[in-house]
Formats: C-alpha cells, structure tokens, sequence
C-alpha cells in the first residue's frame, strides 16, 4: 500500500434505495493526481447483488443524488455554471435542469408529494469592505466588528438559508421564498450539517429544519440547536424542542406521519455529550427520551416502512454496529457484531442495505439479514484493487492500565509478519472525546499504509 495506490481507490457514498426496493443507488469519487481534480459518477446496483451500472461519465461532478418518487434520479451537478438541481431517468438518460437560481444551491428535498422543493442557498446579510469600499476590488481585507467571524476552516461571510418553492416540472425554478429572511444564523447548522437536518412533515404542511438562533459569542460558545417548524401556509415559524439546551439535529418522520424522530444532546456548550433518540408525538407535542439507559450514542436514524422501529448505528467496544429499537417497548435489538464501522443503514423488509468500511477496506455496499447480521457486498468497487493487494492484520485486544482498568487498543501485524522477529511500532493515539478509534478508514490516517511504509 503506497499514497498512490490509496488515492486509487474509488469513494463510495450517497446511497439509496429505488421507490420498488429492488435498486440502490450511489455515487463514486476518483481522483487524478495530474489533473489534482476529482471526478465523481453515478451507479446502481440490484439490492439483491448483481452488476453494477454506471449512468453517469461526465468531464464534472453529480452529487446528493436520490430517488424521485416516479423512479428517476434527482441529483446536483454545476453543469449549467452555477450548482443546480437536475433529473433524469434510471438509466442515466433524458438529463434535464430543473432549478436556474441566482448563484446556485447547495442542496434540496422536494415535499412528499413533490409539489413543491426546499433548497438551501447562501445569503449575504451584511456590508462586506467591497460594500464599503468599492475602489479596493483585489483586497482581501476583512471588517470584523463582532463574534462568530470564522468557523472551523473558513470565513463567515454567508448565511446558508432555505428557501421554499411550488415546483412544476415543466418550467425551470429560478427563484423562492426566504424562510429565514434576515436571520443571522445559519440552517443547515455549520460545520458538517447537510440537507440530513431538513425535512418535510408527511403532510408536506410544514419544513422542519435545525438551527441555532443566537448572535455573536453566544452563537460561538453554544451547542444549542433547536428544531424549527416552518408552516408552508401560514409563513409562521415554531420552535419544536424549545428548552431542549444541546444539539437536537438529524430529524427524521415516521412514514405514518406520527412521528418525529431525532438526535439530541442534553447540555448547551458541551458538544461531546451523549447522542440521544428523542421522540415526538406530533399530535400532542409530546417528545420521549427513548434510549433512556442505553449507555452509547445513536446516529443514522432510519424508520421501517411501518413506523414500528428504527435502525441506527452506535459505536460499542471500538467498533460501530446496527441497532433496532422497537417503538412500543423502546427495547433495542443488536443486529451486527464484527470487525468493521457500519456508517448507515436502510431497511428492505427483512434485509438491509448498508454502507460498511474497517482498517482494511474502505466504503463498500453490503445486503444484511435483518435478523442474524449476516452480510453480503454488493458493490464491489475496489475488489479489483484489494485483491492484488496484501494487507496487514488486525486484532482487537485489551490491556490492563496503570490504574488497574481495562483499556481496548487495536493491534496491527504488518503483512507477511513473523513471529519470531521483531519489528519497528508506531503508537497511534488519537484524540477525543467525539470519536473514537474505531475501525473507521481513512485517506489521511490509513494505518494499512503506514504499516507497509515503516517497515
């Protein structure tokens, strides 16, 4: 394993189950080292396994593709110039715009019915020094008169807002209505929130989004998210999960429409807490605490089509595993155990369909058996790859500390290791508490490369 057979690899992501359950859709990343560009195709694959289908081999990009409920494929593309929304048919023809809005989008969901579209879209609130001073074209100066001025690696120059619209297939959108008009505050939540954090009611009456509404250092210092109702109706806005004081994100509606949903942290400024299920009843406003004793974080919240359970990931013992919880008892059910990080999950009746990787593979697609775990690859993206590859071992072990504890670390043997002989470590420590040293794969920390290369 060298840099350049690690950038070789294809970047599997974005997948999604077709509205007949028998297709899953996904796209992968490429990378040309000459060009220093990346390159990204659609694909399908039957759910039972088969051969997977490139639909899309363009000189750009597609992304945040996902299914309509005809059967076509909406996706974002900067074909046109600017980031659009597009669709086109199953098999990759019969492209067509759907959205030309000014400067382009980040991201949209239509409403159930697909009657009308969410996008979100970045604003421009405040004077900027080329406002003030339009002489200085080239300077990049910047007039910072308060808190939060930067988040993580860039400036805050924008604010991503949503933006809601009829939609009509038969005229391009070029414009909506502002659902945040003149807020200084972002929805999606920065840094890593994405169109995960939006969604329509089932109704399709209201827009439920995350946001975190305060100004200046106590926007910088809070972890206070709230759920936000927009009425599509009435323009009014409702604060789902007000006194709730940490991150409540990710939401997600029973099909039956009952029910909403979503993870939520318990302390304001404390973004390490536990990862909490909450659920409301979207009839009486009631939310429950659901995973009340449960001593791990929930993630990738995903309803069977009866509204009776929900799947999530949760990490335990260093590796991330798939878990059902039943809605009448709350009782939780583990479904998979191994050496791997399930990163999402997708329930087809009594099987999954979910995105798997470990220290020795990265992003493939795998069909489980809902009941005993047992899964198969369907993807099969980097199999040509891995098989012409030999790979370090990996073992899970547990060590006693200096305070008598138990602590579990991850051995890694270098291939073709010996016994016998002994050879060079590298101690990996990494650090927390957000995350752990799971079997998480990685293109800037990949041990099976750092392994071959120390040797």
């Amino acid at each position: 394993m060298t840099p350049e057979v690690l950038w070789s690899f294809g970047r599997l992501g974005g997948e999604s189950i077709s509205p007949d359950e028998k297709t899953v859709l996904y796209g992968v990343t490429y990378f040309n080292k000459e060009e220093d560009k990346s390159y990204r195709d659609l694909y399908t694959v039957p759910v039972a396994g088969g051969d997977a289908i490139q639909i899309t081999n363009t000189a750009g990009k597609e992304w945040g593709e996902r299914w309509t409920k005809d059967g076509k494929i909406a996706f974002l593309s900067a074909e046109s110039g600017s980031v659009q929304a597009w669709e086109m048919n199953a098999d990759g023809t019969g492209r067509k715009q759907l959205t030309d809005v000014e400067g382009g989008i980040n991201d949209f969901k239509f409403s159930p019915d697909e009657s009308k579209i969410v996008y979100s879209k970045e604003v421009k609130l405040r004077k900027d020094v080329h406002d003030k001073h339009p002489d200085l074209k080239k300077t990049n100066g910047r007039v910072i008169t308060d808190e939060f001025y930067r988040h993580w690696d860039h400036w805050v120059e924008t604010y991503t807002h949503l933006f809601v619209a009829n939609f009509n297939r038969a005229s391009m959108l070029k414009d909506g209505k502002d659902i945040m008009e003149g807020e200084e505050w972002e929805a999606p939540v920065r840094p890593w929130g994405g169109i995960e954090q939006v969604g329509w009611t089932v109704d399709g009456k209201n827009i439920a989004y995350s946001s975190r509404k305060k100004y200046g250092v106590e926007y910088a210092l809070s972890t206070n998210t709230d759920i936000y109702f927009y009425n599509v109706e009435s323009g009014e806005t409702k604060n789902m999960t007000k006194g709730m004081m940490g991150y409540d994100n990710n939401l997600t509606f029973s099909p039956d429409g009952k029910y909403m949903a979503w993870e939520s942290m318990e302390r304001d400024g404390y973004e390490a807490d536990q990862i909490r299920l909450f659920l409301m009843d979207l009839k009486t406003g009631e939310a429950k605490y659901m995973t009340k004793g449960f001593d791990q974080n929930v993630g990738h919240l995903t309803w069977t089509k009866d509204s009776k359970s929900i799947y999530f990931i949760s990490d335990w013992h260093a590796t991330d595993e798939i878990y059902r919880m039943d809605i009448a008892d709350g009782k939780i059910h583990k479904i998979t155990e191994g050496v791997h990080n399930y990163q999402s999950v997708h329930p087809i009746g009594d099987k999954l369909i979910a995105k798997r990787v470990s220290m020795s593979k990265p992003a493939e697609l795998y069909n489980v058996d809902a009941k005993t775990g047992e899964a198969k690859e369907i993807s099969f993206v980097n199999k040509h790859i891995l098989d012409q590859l030999t790979l370090a071992t990996v073992e899970k072990r547990w060590v006693k500390t200096t305070d008598n504890k138990q602590m579990l670390v991850w051995v890694i043997k270098p291939p073709h290791f010996d016994e016998n002989k002994k050879y060079p470590a590298v101690l990996y420590c990494q650090g927390g508490p957000q995350g752990t040293v799971s079997q998480f794969w990685s293109y800037r920390w990949n041990f099976q490369m750092m392994l071959q290369t120390t040797m």
